[in-house]
């Protein structure tokens, strides 16, 4: 790390850091997550819940290009040592991705083809001017919350080490299970032995949390319809009411890329 001067360092990335340190996580043990974030929906799933906390070490200049959290998750990085710049981006069917990042049509392959570097020189300023940017230093001891399907883009200002974590809030329950269930080729983080991580997040929710659940569900099923019913104004070509047929106009509609407060 010391004499590190690639352009772009190596980011270190440990999934297993607290089986491997044997850490204790709750209110009394070694570490808690911040208590202002509320429950973590996806602790119904006990130990076949997805990969959801790491420890991140890196140099100055190492960091994240832009990309979103796994599963519609959202997250928090608390910051151990160091200091830590982020840039964000919150999503709609209305705001295209960050100035110089290209997205395919279903979402599931992200191109940056510059380093965090290049993207800082090249594209910095026209990306501060975009609506919803949200930029800042974290530094020792303070946490940062990324909501569910904000674009966010990391680079360490100096040697510095991190835990993050990913939850499922109340407020984003449905967003996940709409990724679960029609983005099943893009989850990741599940154990091989769950072969349906919708199904298994629902029954565990059903079990523990029924009311949330059926909310979301109904939300859920508000949302696929409005996408079958924009599709279908596509196909037809046009919109008719009782009175008159007027030319269409039309939208892709995700309902996990809806506003984020």
């Amino acid at each position: 790390m010391n004499d590190n001067w690639d352009e772009s360092p190596l980011y270190l990335f440990d999934r297993s850091f607290v089986e491997k340190m044997d850490l204790s996580v709750g209110r009394n043990g070694h570490y808690w997550p911040p208590e202002s974030f509320g429950e973590d929906l996806f602790a119904v799933l006990g130990d076949r819940r997805p990969d959801s906390r790491w420890l991140i070490v890196g140099p100055e200049r190492s960091g994240s290009t832009f990309h979103k959290d796994p599963n519609a998750t959202s997250a928090w990085n608390a910051v151990v040592k160091g200091s830590k710049y982020w840039i964000m981006f919150p999503t709609s069917p209305s705001q295209p991705p960050p100035p110089g990042v290209f997205v395919s049509e279903d979402q599931s392959e992200v191109t940056s083809p510059l380093s965090i570097a290049e993207w800082l020189l090249g594209f910095h300023a026209e990306a501060r001017k975009t609506p919803g940017c949200c930029e800042g230093i974290c530094n020792e001891g303070e946490v940062l919350h990324v909501p569910s399907g904000w674009w966010h883009l990391v680079v360490n200002l100096k040697p510095s080490i991190a835990i993050t974590q990913n939850f499922v809030p109340k407020a984003h329950l449905t967003n996940v299970l709409d990724f679960l269930k029609n983005k099943s080729d893009q989850v990741s983080g599940f154990k091989k032995d769950v072969r349906n991580p919708y199904e298994l997040f629902v029954q565990k929710m059903q079990e523990q949390h029924p009311n949330l659940l059926e909310k979301a569900l109904a939300e859920l099923n508000k949302a696929q319809a409005g996408r079958k019913r924009k599709w279908n104004e596509l196909v037809n070509g046009v919109l008719e009411d009782d009175n008159h047929t007027e030319a269409f106009s039309f939208g892709f509609c995700d309902g996990a890329d809806e506003d984020v407060p």
